[in-house]
């Protein structure tokens, strides 16, 4: 259903980026996967400005998995800001941390995060996670479809 939807994911740490492909291609997802390392760049990619002003090099992701713990613009920011946009603010944001603290939780539903995964620590957890993800929001929920309008270029 959702097998062709773009995916952004803010994530600066290598490894976790990945073994998140790794998963994602053992896991027969074939969505197509756009990375971000930065808050600043995820919000350039969003907006399709900076060295995302290239038509193509940025489409409108379908879903977003966001790590908070960015250098720079942190993903608390990037949720806020995302959420905050009307072009943007349809666009489901899993957040991915590595962070369980509840206050962190709350912030990230407060500011509409669609949910909140916490990066579990081994593979075989990794791996049913992701394998649950795909059945989940990949293979049964109605995603919402770009309204077509462009994204402002600023």
């Amino acid at each position: 259903m959702n097998h062709e939807l773009p995916i952004l994911v803010v994530e600066d740490n290598d490894e976790d980026f990945d073994m998140l492909q790794m998963t994602f291609q053992s896991a027969s997802i074939l969505n197509p996967l756009y990375r971000c390392a930065e808050g600043e760049e995820a919000l350039e990619f969003l907006a399709q400005t900076g060295r995302y002003a290239s038509t193509g090099k940025a489409p409108r992701p379908g879903l977003i998995l966001l790590d908070l713990n960015l250098a720079g613009l942190d993903g608390r920011q990037v949720l806020e800001r995302v959420k905050g946009d009307r072009r943007l603010k349809s666009i489901p944001v899993l957040v991915f941390s590595t962070s369980d603290n509840p206050k962190d939780v709350q912030s990230a539903y407060a500011n509409g995060a669609s949910g909140y995964l916490v990066k579990p620590v081994d593979l075989p957890r990794f791996e049913r996670m992701i394998r649950l993800f795909k059945e989940f929001w990949l293979d049964h929920i109605v995603m919402p479809e770009d309204d077509g309008r462009e994204v402002a270029r600023g």
